[in-house]
């Protein structure tokens, strides 16, 4: 699977520009400020239907402009296939695949599998467990429908919950019934999103301390847990337990939506105890795994960003990621840099055909 060509118009910083790709490692060189990252970002757009980098679709339109559209050519099991992305002020993001307008940006996911490596990825460890759960879902709703649909669906009834448990307390009232009906219904779409979750941890964890081991060379012990309130309790037992706590908060305090993902380096929480070398290592490790975890499962090689990666790591280090992912097959490679003559001297080392766009 790779890209054939990219066209943006107003997208970001990028007033009008087109690429077109024939090797598998592109790279984008130029000064800070200049779009490196975005023309990455674009590409990530069309696969997720939507910016790594900023959400807010209205923030992704060039200053003083109404409208932004971005265009590629991809080619997916021996298949052309031509997406676009477009968004004017005032009106609903459209997303073509074939000309063919999707009805809900949802059922796109999974079709252009993909994986980003960017100076962003340390809110794994340094951030909430929002971050962490959204990393979760961006590699099951490439690969099951049902998740996406039973995510979107369990957060639209949460905040209906929530919106009846700040109605109860603005009213000084409650209502057992109404709110078993909540209840029962996010424990029809959550306990699906559970066991998802939990499968696919049992297969991803053991290829990522593989993936850790080989580049820390067997320095270090790591895990990588997943924790979920629903591993010792049934959902109904869970909000039996925390309802009064959630009268006095007004939000639900119990459910899928609270899960996390714990970072472990030697038993022990990976922010704290970690160093900046391992914590580099274990995010780099999470990303190749999450890769070989698409591949298996999707039947093609997910395209990869690597986004100021140079920021990251080492030179070294990042010379010897990009051969691994050459050896292993990894597919087609962009990379963003600030300094052409350090991504030069890293890919001159490495016997495959790579691809120079300078941006001013």
């Amino acid at each position: 699977m790779h890209i054939k060509n990219l066209s943006l118009t107003n997208y970001k910083n990028l007033s009008s520009e087109s690429f077109n790709f024939s090797a598998p490692i592109n790279c984008f060189v130029g000064k800070n400020g200049v779009g490196k990252s975005n023309v990455l970002d674009s590409i990530y757009h069309l696969a997720f239907g939507k910016s790594f980098f900023n959400p807010k679709t209205i923030q992704n339109i060039q200053f003083n402009k109404d409208f932004f559209i971005i265009e590629a050519k991809f080619i997916i099991n021996s298949r052309s296939e031509k997406i676009t992305c477009s968004f004017k002020k005032g009106q609903k993001k459209i997303l073509k695949r074939n000309g063919k307008i999707y009805d809900k940006i949802s059922e796109h996911i999974g079709l252009i599998p993909l994986v980003i490596i960017s100076p962003n990825d340390s809110d794994l460890i340094t951030e909430g467990s929002l971050v962490r759960r959204k990393f979760l879902d961006s590699i099951l709703g490439q690969i099951h429908k049902d998740y996406l649909i039973n995510l979107l669906k369990y957060n639209k009834v949460l905040a209906q919950r929530n919106s009846l448990l700040k109605y109860f307390a603005l009213n000084h009232t409650y209502d057992q019934k109404t709110i078993s009906i909540y209840n029962e219904q996010l424990e029809t779409l959550g306990f699906p999103i559970f066991q998802k979750r939990k499968e696919f941890m049992e297969k991803f964890v053991p290829i990522f301390k593989n993936r850790y081991e080989a580049l820390s060379n067997s320095k270090e012990k790591v895990s990588l847990r997943y924790f979920s309130g629903l591993n010792q309790n049934s959902f109904s037992d869970l909000f039996i337990q925390s309802i009064n706590k959630d009268r006095t908060l007004q939000f639900t305090s119990e459910g899928i939506h609270k899960d996390d993902l714990h970072f472990l380096i030697h038993n022990k929480a990976i922010k704290q105890f970690g160093s900046q070398g391992q914590k580099k290592t274990y995010l780099i490790a999470l990303k190749i795994a999450q890769f070989d975890y698409l591949k298996t499962l999707k039947g093609v090689s997910p395209i990869v960003l690597l986004d100021d990666i140079f920021d990251k790591l080492d030179q070294g280090r990042v010379t010897n990621l990009i051969k691994l992912m050459l050896e292993e097959n990894f597919g087609q490679l962009f990379l963003s840099d600030t300094h052409e003559k350090r991504t030069l001297d890293a890919l001159n080392s490495i016997k495959s055909k790579f691809e120079i766009f300078r941006l001013n």
